[in-house]
């Protein structure tokens, strides 16, 4: 069974409920990151200089809310034709030249995972969970495969 109609609009509904405090989110979800791989703080350009995770920072923000958006999209594709293209075929390249490692995409699913639940409170459910799952896992493989 592919993706469904209804794990689209579980992810789309999450997504929005995080983007409507996107400075409080962002932080949260490299607070999460950086609580489970403090080394990973070296691979973000808007982390490496800061003490901790910098709040209210334009450059931090920008790239949750990329992270959580091309996750959204995999979404969106998975539904729509069962495969994730990257729009962004520099996304691969990135994320070898920064040193990126298969536990880093393990590291940030659980973040993600984490800042979701919060995001969506009483709405998220093991059913949310699982559609972000699956198309976290879409997206990285994606990545994953630009990388070799």
């Amino acid at each position: 069974m592919g993706f469904t109609d209804k794990q689209e609009a579980l992810v789309n509904t999450s997504y929005e409920a995080f983007k409507k405090n996107l400075p409080g989110y962002s932080v949260l979800f490299y607070s999460f990151i950086l609580e489970k791989a403090p080394a990973a703080k070296g691979l973000f350009s808007f982390l490496k200089d800061s003490d901790g995770v910098p709040q209210n920072n334009p450059s931090l923000q920008a790239h949750a809310e990329k992270v959580f958006g091309l996750v959204r999209d995999a979404a969106a594709q998975l539904r729509a034709t069962g495969v994730v293209v990257l729009a962004d075929a520099s996304l691969g390249s990135v994320h070898v030249q920064k040193g990126v490692t298969d536990p880093h995409f393990v590291v940030v699913k659980e973040a993600l995972l984490k800042t979701l639940k919060e995001a969506a409170g009483v709405t998220w459910s093991d059913e949310v969970s699982i559609a972000w799952e699956v198309a976290y896992d879409g997206l990285a493989a994606t990545i994953k495969k630009a990388m070799s």
